[in-house]
């Protein structure tokens, strides 16, 4: 299969590169969401310290790896 080529000369990314640069933007969106609502909730049921940023970080690698997966499988459909 011919490698496509851009109008100035460079090539389109492959499909493991779109797949890995949609699941990098997802992370990093569902990480700043993560830390909005991860600060929230954990600040609600009165969360001090270390015990609130261990809360934020774990809220924040759940749902940045949630949605970094969703936008993966995404661009792996339109690949």
């Amino acid at each position: 299969m011919p490698v496509t080529v851009g109008p100035y000369g460079q090539s389109q990314p492959n499909c493991f590169d779109r797949i890995k640069m949609g699941f990098m933007m997802g992370f990093a969106v569902g990480m700043a969401a993560g830390a909005l609502f991860g600060t929230f909730s954990c600040l609600r049921i009165g969360m001090r310290g270390r015990e609130l940023m261990g809360g934020v970080g774990k809220t924040m690698m759940q749902s940045g790896g949630t949605f970094g997966t969703f936008m993966a499988i995404g661009m792996g459909i339109r690949c």
